[in-house]
């Protein structure tokens, strides 16, 4: 008997069976695009992203033949707005969280509700990732789709309308839209109201907690070849799954998922909505655990400056990896020096992520020399971003969030030189699970536990989540990367104002 977790993220989507053990029996995985029909937009086609996702459920079920399936639940990217007609057919392309259009819509709500309010009621701060200010941008320009529009749905309750029937969010992805009340624990009525938006056009909340959303379509199943039932589960936010696909279910811990991005999740008892926060631009919303929450850092450049590195200077070693089969990254870091590196780079090739969200921010590489080579620049850039989430991390503390453990997930995982200078650099323990596709786990372990496999989500980890390295400071080299840091604090502040100018 087999658990199906499908993750749905921005540009692909992966379908993992598990066994109860949490080892992984089959996995299929589909890549779509992002659209930008226009500068500043972000979108994309969901039911090409749809029917991509179910075949890549299929070719992994069948490929499980002799582990029927049990149950299944998603694990989304979020904040992605859907318009759906009545039969949950999307009526435009998906606007993304990473679209930024929304900047007249975000200056209305600061007028009308202010950010501290807006904040301190969902958690969300100002910004243009939100589905608020996404539905106001529909409402205000698209008035036809606005007109038509049955539903505006999000990748989980738009994927649970196509395999139930209706249209279910978690409160974990509901808590992240900036229209929850994380008091209430429900529909901010109230916002609602004044934003003209009618709560029944969005979808219901699952159970709170988790739990059984739903049934499989019989066609659906069919199609699976799969004779009984198949329970369908509440699932939640990519990072939140990954969080609890990684082991983090008690305070105190985090996930730090390095990728494209680089998240960190904080498991906090209560949301910690204070100013230290608020101005850090850090998010808090309801983790897929029951009664805890969760505070998240993003940096939107993370593992891409690296493949950008990578790609335009390292030939040579990307050859020589094709050639004899090993990592290109670590041919790359290859002769790096011990300890810091001469160099200092600020990784905010994309603008910067949190605490400035600063679109106006560039890269840039200091202290370049003759003697600097590739594998000195190649350690240079990892620094560089584990000196950004030192930032962040310095930021969680003094806003009261303790943090004793970092669990380390996504293709960043497998640098074991990566590994050990965030553990130098930020002073924290990390732990590496077996299995790294943590939001397929997650969203797993929460289908198993729905469907009484497993007594409770803690018991579900003590059975699937188990440890492959454990990395603990230096030091004598967290020492040393002391002063480093201190002077890269200096690095925002002081080159911001020529950034702005070029």
């Amino acid at each position: 008997m087999s658990l199906l977790g499908l993750d749905i993220g921005t540009t692909g989507c992966k379908a993992i069976a598990f066994r109860h053990d949490g080892s992984i029996l089959r996995q299929a995985a589909r890549e779509y695009s992002v659209l930008s029909p226009h500068p500043s937009w972000a979108e994309q086609d969901a039911e090409q992203v749809w029917q991509l996702a179910w075949d890549a459920v299929r070719e992994t079920v069948a490929g499980t033949a002799d582990d029927s399936l049990e149950a299944m639940a998603l694990s989304v990217q979020g904040e992605a707005i859907i318009p759906v007609d009545r039969e949950g057919r999307a009526l435009r392309p998906a606007i993304l969280g990473m679209d930024t259009r929304t900047v007249e819509e975000n200056r209305w709500l600061a007028e009308r509700f202010g950010p501290d309010t807006l904040f301190r009621r969902t958690g969300m701060l100002l910004h243009t990732i939100n589905t608020l200010p996404k539905l106001l941008w529909l409402r205000n320009r698209e008035p036809e789709v606005w007109r038509r529009a049955h539903q505006f749905l999000l990748y989980e309750d738009f994927f649970l309308r196509r395999l139930t029937g209706r249209a279910t969010i978690s409160h974990c992805l509901a808590s992240r839209t900036q229209m929850y009340d994380l008091s209430s624990h429900g529909w901010a009525d109230d916002l609602l109201s004044e934003c003209g938006i009618e709560r029944e056009r969005l979808a219901l909340l699952g159970p709170d907690g988790g739990g059984v959303v739903g049934t499989l379509r019989r066609y659906l199943a069919r199609e699976l070849g799969v004779p009984g039932n198949v329970l369908v589960a509440s699932g939640g936010h990519d990072q939140a799954c990954a969080a609890l696909g990684s082991g983090v279910v008690e305070p105190g811990l985090a996930m730090v998922s390095t990728g494209t991005a680089e998240v960190v999740e904080v498991a906090m008892e209560t949301p910690v909505l204070n100013d230290v926060l608020r101005r850090a631009n850090i998010s808090v919303y309801r983790h897929v655990v029951p009664d805890l929450y969760l505070a998240m850092t993003l940096n939107h450049s993370g593992g891409l400056v690296l493949r950008w590195f990578r790609d335009r200077f390292c030939a040579p070693e990307c050859a020589a990896a094709r050639s004899t089969g090993q990592d290109p990254y670590d041919l790359m870091l290859a002769g790096a020096p011990e300890g810091p590196t001469p160099l200092m780079v600020l990784p905010h090739f994309s603008g910067s992520g949190t605490p400035t969200l600063d679109t106006s921010s560039k890269g840039a590489i200091l202290g370049l020399t003759f003697a600097a080579d590739r594998s000195t620049l190649a350690k240079a850039v990892l620094e560089g971003l584990t000196f950004e989430l030192r930032v962040n991390l310095d930021l969680l503390r003094d806003g009261g969030i303790a943090i004793r453990e970092l669990r380390a997930v996504g293709g960043g995982a497998r640098s074991g030189l990566w590994l050990q200078l965030k553990a130098d650099i930020c002073g924290i323990p990390l732990r590496v699970p077996q299995v790294t596709e943590a939001a397929c786990l997650g969203a797993a372990i929460l289908a198993g536990t729905a469907a009484g496999i497993y007594p409770g989500l803690q018991s579900a980890v003590a059975q699937t989540v188990f440890s492959h390295r454990h990395i603990q400071p230096r030091p004598e080299t967290r020492a040393a990367y002391e002063t480093r840091y201190q002077l890269y604090r200096q690095l925002y502040p002081t080159l911001i104002p020529l950034l702005r100018q070029l």
